[in-house]
C-alpha cells in the first residue's frame, strides 16, 4: 500500500531530467502515491512551502541547487520530513555525505523500484511512529496539564489529578499512599506548585533514611552544644519550610518518640529545637507519604492513632503502574524522547515486540523502574527502534502474555492478539485471520490503525505478508 495512513502519501520527486521525473511519477502513481514533481531544489522548496509532503526523493547532481543543499534546507524548515537521495554509480561518497547530513536512505542509479518501494515504506512507517508518539504526548499534555510534570491519561490517574487540584489551595494535611516508585514525591510537589504557597519553599525529608536522633534534629533543628558535634545552632526542616510546604516521605517509619513531637507541631503549630527552650511558631503545610498501610500499623500498635488522623485529613492513593493501562506507553514514549535527546541518539520508537513486553511486565518498581529501564535501553540500543531484547526486563508470566490484565483495554488486548499472531505466522494476514476468526479485511483495517499497513493489495495474488 502507498501509505501507513488512511490517506494517500504525498511524495515529492526532484530530478533535473524530465524522463526520470516522469518515469518515477508513473510508477509511484500506480502504487497509489500522490506525486509532485520538481526540476531542481529551488522549485522543490517552493512546492514544499505551499503544501508539505510525506517524503522527498531527490537526485544529488542538479543545477541551481543540488540535492545536498536541498537536503539542508528541508532539514531546517521541515526537520521531521524524510529525504531519500539518488546518486549515480561510482559517486557513493556523496550519498554517504548525504546520510550524515540527515537523509533517510540512498539509492544508486539505475534505481531498483522494489528497493525504492521498501525505502518509501520504511520512511512512512517511521514518520507514522513519530506522529503517533507526538499525538500521545499531546494527549498527555491535554489531560494532565497543570499537574506539575506528572504524566498519565488513565482513569485511575485522572482521579488522582482531580483530588490533587481540589486540595491544592487548602491548608489541610494530605496523606499520599501507594507502592514505592509510583510518584508520590512528584505528586506532593505538584500539589505545592498548584497552591497559594508556590513561591514559598518546598522542603522534603526522607524519614526512613535517618536514625532517631538525627531525624529529630533534621525536623526541629538543634542549639549549639545540644549534643557532641553540635558546634552551632542549626534550623530544622520546619523552620526551613516556614510559609511553605514540608513533605515527609515514608512517614510510617518515624519512631514513636518522634511521633509525639510531630503530633504537637500539627496541633499547636509550635516546637522547640533540640537542646533549646525557645518555642518557635511555624506556618507549614504538611504533606506526608508512605508505602505502608498506616491503619494496619495503628491497629498493631506501631503508629499513633491520633497522629494518623491528623495526617489523614485528605487521603490520595497513587495507583501502581500495572493498574494504569496504556499509561505505560505514554510514560515509555516520554522517557524515550527525553533520554534519546540527552544521549544524542536517533531512536524514535518501540517495536511491536517491545510494546508487548512493556505492556506485559508487572512493574514491581513502578514508574521508577520503567524510567530506569528506558534509560538503559536508550544507552545500549544501536538501531532506530528499541526492540524487546534491548529492554532489561526479566521474563514474567505477564510479560510472556504481553498484556496487563487488569489494566488493559479491549482495544489494547485486540492489538496485541493481532500483532503477535501475525508475527507467529510469518506476517500472513490470511493465516492470522483464520486463527483469530476474523476477516482479512478486518485485520488489514486494524493494521492501518496501528500504523502497520500490510504490503499486499486487495485482489492481488501472491504474498500476503504485512509490512
Amino acid at each position: 500500500m502507498a501509505s501507513t495512513t488512511s490517506r494517500k502519501a504525498r511524495v515529492l520527486v526532484v530530478d533535473d531530467e524530465a524522463s526520470a521525473r516522469q518515469g518515477m511519477q508513473l510508477l509511484l502513481s500506480q502504487e497509489g502515491y500522490d506525486v509532485a514533481l520538481a526540476a531542481n531544489g529551488r522549485e522543490a522548496l517552493d512546492i514544499l512551502s505551499e503544501r508539505p509532503c510525506d517524503v522527498v526523493i531527490t537526485d544529488l547532481k542538479m543545477p541551481e541547487m543540488d540535492g545536498i543543499a536541498l537536503l539542508g534546507a528541508v532539514r531546517e524548515k521541515h526537520p521531521s520530513m524524510p529525504v531519500i537521495v539518488i546518486t549515480a554509480f561510482g559517486d557513493v561518497s556523496s550519498a554517504v555525505g548525504a546520510m550524515r547530513a540527515g537523509a533517510e536512505h540512498y539509492l544508486v542509479k539505475p534505481v531498483d523500484f522494489d528497493e525504492l518501494s521498501v525505502a518509501l515504506e520504511r520512511c512512512l512507517e517511521r514518520s507514522s511512529l513519530r506522529h503517533e508518539a507526538e499525538n500521545l504526548r499531546r494527549q498527555v499534555q491535554d489531560k494532565v496539564g497543570g499537574v506539575g510534570g506528572l504524566l498519565g491519561a488513565s482513569p485511575a490517574m485522572q482521579k488522582v489529578y482531580k483530588l490533587a487540584r481540589q486540595v491544592a489551595s487548602a491548608r489541610a494535611t494530605v496523606l499520599l499512599t501507594g507502592e514505592s516508585g509510583t510518584g508520590k514525591g512528584e505528586l506532593a510537589r505538584a500539589i505545592h506548585q498548584m497552591g497559594p504557597r508556590t513561591s514559598a519553599p518546598f522542603v522534603t525529608l526522607h524519614c526512613a533514611a535517618l536514625a532517631e536522633g538525627v531525624l529529630e534534629s533534621e525536623l526541629f533543628g538543634h542549639e549549639k552544644g545540644a549534643f557532641t558535634g553540635a558546634d552551632r545552632r542549626r534550623p530544622g526542616r520546619f523552620e526551613q519550610a516556614n510559609g511553605g510546604t514540608l513533605f515527609l516521605d515514608e512517614v510510617g517509619e518515624i519512631p514513636a518518640s518522634i511521633q509525639v513531637k510531630l503530633l504537637r507541631v500539627l496541633q499547636e503549630r509550635s516546637f522547640e529545637r533540640v537542646g533549646g527552650n525557645e518555642t518557635i511558631r511555624t506556618d507549614v503545610r504538611l504533606l506526608a507519604a508512605t508505602n505502608k498501610d498506616l491503619a494496619k500499623e495503628v491497629a498493631e500498635g506501631r503508629f499513633r492513632e491520633d497522629l494518623y488522623y491528623r495526617l489523614n485529613v485528605v487521603h490520595i492513593t497513587v495507583p501502581p503502574l500495572r493498574a494504569r493501562g496504556n499509561d505505560v506507553m505514554l510514560l515509555a514514549n516520554h522517557f524515550l524522547q527525553r533520554f534519546a535527546q540527552e544521549n544524542g541518539k536517533g531512536i524514535e520508537a518501540f517495536t511491536d515486540r517491545a510494546i508487548a513486553t512493556l505492556l506485559g511486565h508487572r512493574w514491581p518498581g513502578n514508574v521508577r523502574e520503567l524510567e530506569n529501564a528506558i534509560e538503559r535501553s536508550v544507552v545500549l540500543c544501536d538501531g532506530p527502534m528499541i526492540d524487546a531484547p534491548d529492554l532489561p526486563l526479566e521474563p514474567t508470566p505477564a510479560s510472556r502474555l504481553g498484556i496487563a490484565i487488569p489494566g488493559s483495554t479491549m482495544a489494547e488486548i485486540e492489538r496485541y492478539a493481532i500483532l503477535t499472531t501475525l508475527d507467529a505466522v510469518g506476517g500472513s494476514t490470511t493465516k492470522a485471520a483464520e486463527m483469530l476468526d476474523l476477516s482479512v479485511r478486518t485485520i488489514q483495517y486494524r493494521l492501518h490503525e496501528y500504523g502497520r499497513a500490510p504490503k499486499e493489495r486487495v485482489g492481488n495474488k501472491g504474498s500476503d505478508k504485512t509490512g
